[in-house]
């Protein structure tokens, strides 16, 4: 078991690094997207979850659909969030990144303001780190998880910014990528205690808005839920497929179009949400629209301490 979690480990932190060195200005969010994917898969792993890239405001759970033009500007604060499995023991990782120098050559007043959120956002993707080592060497037998949130929570508002309060990191098991025991940003009463052996991955989000995501309408990621009986025989097509490819674990929805005609895709997919089949992962945004930047790392828990398996 520790070895496969060590190997999904490996592929992910070799994938995210090279991730790291494609981002430039003008690239297409999906080229990425299917970058980290394809890297994932070459390297002996499987993708545990479809790669996130969300940028600025944008908070988490965007992956591209099929033919996304969407592309990263210049100054983008991009994170990249990554998971791999090999044969469902799971390593889940993030990094956030600004796009080139985020400085405009338009005029003074502009270049000024550019360099200031520049530096602004270089401060808020160093903090997120800054959070992820603290609450890593917090980690070992017995803390209460509670005591997690409250060392990540004291480093960000050190830094003059804010945890994102209603995102947490998450325990992981074969399979199953939240596997019920949420680790909070935030000083929090959880008096769960750590247990040898636990799996964890843990992401602060850092903001210098009002510190809350919400759901918006698009939905690119979806889950296994159950068995449902179905009225179009497409759609128990489909959501066979899912079943056993995916097991319980997120997949988008254009992973399914080498196998299923769009059209039809779209159609069943619509009636497996709403028969409550699958789970639809709304795209989050930052309430108040302010930027976010975020660092993962997944460690299990181990003797005196933990062992980061992402690094």
């Amino acid at each position: 078991m520790m070895e496969m979690y060590q190997k999904a480990g490996k592929i992910v932190s070799k994938v995210r690094k090279k991730a790291v060195n494609q981002i430039k200005e003008e690239m297409k969010i999906i080229d990425l997207v299917e970058f980290v994917e394809s890297e994932t898969i070459k390297l002996g792993g499987k993708p545990a979850f479809p790669c996130n890239v969300s940028v600025n405001e944008i908070t988490a759970h965007y992956t591209s659909p099929s033919n996304d033009k969407t592309t990263l500007n210049l100054g983008n604060l991009v994170k990249v969030d990554i998971g791999a499995h090999v044969d469902g023991y799971i390593a889940d990782t993030a990094i956030s990144v600004l796009v080139g120098d985020g400085e405009s050559e338009e005029n003074d007043t502009k270049e000024s303001n550019s360099e200031n959120i520049a530096e602004k956002n270089i401060k808020m993707i160093e903090t997120a780190q800054a959070a992820l080592e603290s609450a890593i060497c917090t980690i070992k037998p017995g803390l209460e998880v509670g005591k997690i949130g409250e060392v990540v929570e004291e480093t960000i508002k050190n830094k003059g910014f804010k945890p994102v309060a209603n995102l947490t990191g998450h325990s992981m098991d074969r399979w199953i990528l939240h596997s019920g025991l949420s680790i909070p940003n935030i000083k929090d009463n959880n008096p769960h205690k750590l247990e040898e052996g636990e799996v964890l991955a843990l992401e602060p989000f850092v903001t210098d808005g009002v510190g809350l995501v919400a759901d918006i309408k698009d939905i690119y990621i979806f889950r296994f839920l159950r068995d449902r009986p179905l009225r179009m025989i497409y759609a128990k097509r489909v959501l066979d497929k899912i079943k056993k490819d995916y097991k319980n674990l997120p997949f988008a929805e254009r992973w399914l179009l080498d196998v299923f005609n769009e059209h039809r895709l779209n159609a069943a997919m619509r009636q497996l949400i709403q028969s409550r089949a699958i789970y639809p992962y709304h795209v989050l945004k930052e309430k108040s629209n302010a930027v976010v930047a975020q660092a993962e790392h997944t460690v299990i828990v181990e003797g005196d301490g933990c062992i980061v398996i992402t690094e």
